[in-house]
């Protein structure tokens, strides 16, 4: 078949040959575009004289563009049931994005509040442009002509605003609004804090973002500032209902996670007797970074410094900042790059007695782990008293006659004997070593308005570093939650336990260690509230985080993870969750449902305190 070109070069001359005609035509094709260009730009020369009229309309624009009633308008309770679409005019098209906030008015002044949840071109002529034709016009113009083309956005209705004794209020989306409504992207700071539920005080997390760009307003500053609730107003703070985040290596968890830490100290608390001390937060630190918090950050600018003030972000270096270092054999730590005082302090054996799940391992059956905590451990602390060491249990359980002794008794089987005492070997490096125990140092390692860094860097050996990090744990929370407390202290302070690599400690596995400790924190967690403490976990494998833990978290952070399974696991609602594997450095999706709806939002660039190592 001929190939008949763009009809550009057709001259109406029927007595041309048919060949000469289609080689005409192929030359007109391949002919330099510049060429084609030159023809069609040619004026033409019209034997009548038309009036030109403007067909423009008057007056200026408004808006995005104007709702549309082609698909019907409705609002529904069920949301897949809802239709509401916008057409955006030719000029508005480039800068339009999914997840865009906007207000659509209705005509007594409430206003709906809603979110783009997705775009598309339609035909606005019955035409077919999948044609030869088509594509190589196209191909040879420069532009395209939105004006052949509908652009409709889908909204997502998300809350109606209205006024209410002259303050802004929300509520479900009730009504529907009129066609040809006129549709404008929200720019006003209290329209969107309003309309997502955002409370204007509390802790600064970030700055609400779509698409990885900040939400521009006409304030100053620009940027709308994203806080957890953090007072007693509308219940507990949220930091002592617990908060996760996620997110893969090079994510930037740890840089987020310092400079939201940064503000949760120096906040006070109100307590069961009526005081209101200052929180304290103990860290644990398994890369050795979060002792770094007592000093400034020398990439910090002046600028930037005056950003911070201006929107209550507290920023600089924190002088009450001690490294609580654990003493292991065989591990030293020295370290230089940051300036937090040192102590060091071990792990007594006395801790056992309440826990002793922290010497059974992975490996004890519960038969072996019975015996141990009916028989054995009570035996030994009759004869060795309270201050008993490891080194003594491991003699203890090494004299025969004890072990012949229980086994004519039919308290403890020879073999179940034997099965302990080979289990329970290998802790001398974490108990009892050259230090002051930490029970002895509570009033320091718990301190009103302390940050507390126990860091485990320099702890090779795996199931050491885990000990230590379950024994102190396992301590704050037994204190925290006892009705009865030894250390007045930790009950009497509000309390964060921040975690780092949560996943390698608070994993759901079928051993009688792990179900003890997820047991432990899972009861921790339901009972932050009341006893004001509140957990920090961060992982870069939150489906490892054991589900009845992971049901306590009413805040998570989730940062750039391209793990699939990893994604699944934080749920968060599925518009967000595609985002998360494109999110760049210091991108976070905030799932909140008690603070806010759910949100995207850009951090800090930089941190407020010292970060990274020269």
């Amino acid at each position: 078949m001929s190939d008949l070109g763009d009809f550009t070069d057709f001259d109406g001359d029927d007595g041309a040959d048919e060949t000469d005609d289609a080689d005409e035509t192929d030359d007109a094709a391949s002919a330099d575009p510049a060429d084609d260009e030159q023809v069609r730009t040619e004026p033409t020369q019209s034997t009548d004289d038309f009036e030109e009229i403007d067909v423009d309309p008057a007056g200026a624009d408004s808006g995005l563009g104007v709702l549309s009633a082609s698909d019907g308008l409705r609002i529904s309770e069920e949301d897949d049931e809802c239709v509401l679409r916008a057409y955006v005019t030719a000029r508005n098209r480039s800068r339009v994005r999914i997840g865009k906030y906007l207000l659509v008015p209705y005509p007594d002044g409430e206003r709906l509040f809603c979110r783009i949840k997705s775009l598309e071109y339609a035909q606005e002529f019955r035409a077919d442009d999948a044609t030869e034709i088509h594509a190589r016009r196209a191909m040879r113009e420069r532009g395209i002509d939105e004006r052949d083309f509908k652009f409709i956005a889908e909204l997502e209705p998300v809350a109606v605003l209205y006024s209410d004794g002259g303050d802004l209020k929300r509520r479900m989306t009730d009504r529907v609004p009129k066609p040809e409504t006129i549709v404008r992207e929200a720019t006003d700071k209290s329209e969107i804090k309003t309309g997502l539920k955002m409370p204007e005080d509390g802790v600064f997390l970030g700055h609400l973002s779509v698409g990885g760009e900040k939400v521009q307003t006409a304030a100053e500053p620009p940027t709308i500032d994203y806080r957890l609730k953090d007072d007693y107003e509308a219940g507990d703070p949220l930091v002592f209902r617990h908060t996760l985040v996620a997110g893969g290596t090079g994510s930037g968890k740890t840089h987020s996670s310092k400079n939201v830490l940064r503000q949760y100290l120096g906040r006070t608390y109100a307590m069961g007797d009526g005081r209101t001390p200052e929180l304290a937060v103990v860290q644990f630190d398994p890369q050795d970074e979060y002792a770094q918090m007592h000093d400034d950050n020398p990439a910090m600018t002046d600028e930037f410094e005056r950003r911070c003030e201006r929107e209550g972000v507290a920023h600089g270096g924190y002088d009450d900042t001690i490294a609580f270092v654990p003493k292991v054999a065989g591990a030293d730590y020295n370290v230089s790059h940051h300036r937090a005082e040192q102590v060091e302090f071990t792990v007594p054996f006395s801790l056992v007695y309440e826990n002793p799940w922290l010497i059974a391992g992975s490996s004890l059956n519960d038969n072996q782990y019975g015996a141990l905590v009916n028989t054995l451990l009570p035996r030994f602390r009759h004869e060795y008293g309270s201050g008993g060491t490891y080194e003594q249990f491991r003699s203890f359980l090494g004299d025969p006659a004890l072990r012949e002794e229980l086994d004519e008794a039919g308290d403890v089987h020879e073999a179940t004997f034997d099965a302990i005492k080979r289990r329970v070997q290998g802790f001398g490096a974490v108990f009892d070593q050259d230090a002051r125990p930490i029970t002895e140092q509570i009033s320091q390692f718990v301190r009103d308005g302390g940050l507390t860094v126990i860091p485990t860097y320099h702890i090779t050996d795996s199931r050491t570093a885990s000990t230590v990090v379950l024994a102190v744990s396992s301590l704050l929370i037994d204190e925290k939650l006892s009705n009865d407390p030894t250390y007045d202290r930790i009950k009497e302070t509000p309390l964060v336990l921040g975690m780092d690599e949560a996943h390698n400690f608070l994993t759901d596995a079928d051993s009688v260690q792990a179900r003890k400790v997820i047991g432990k924190f899972t009861e921790a967690a339901k009972q932050g509230r009341k006893e004001r403490l509140g957990l920090y976990l961060i992982t870069q494998d939150p489906q490892d985080i054991a589900d009845p833990v992971f049901k306590q978290i009413n805040t998570t952070m989730v940062l750039n993870l391209g793990d699939e399974d990893a994604i699944k696991a934080v749920n968060i609602p599925s518009n967000l969750e595609s985002k998360v594997p494109y999110m760049e450095k210091g991108q976070r999706v905030v799932y909140s449902p008690d603070n806010s709806e759910p949100v995207e939002l850009i951090g800090l660039s930089t941190c407020v305190t010292r970060h990274g190592r020269d």
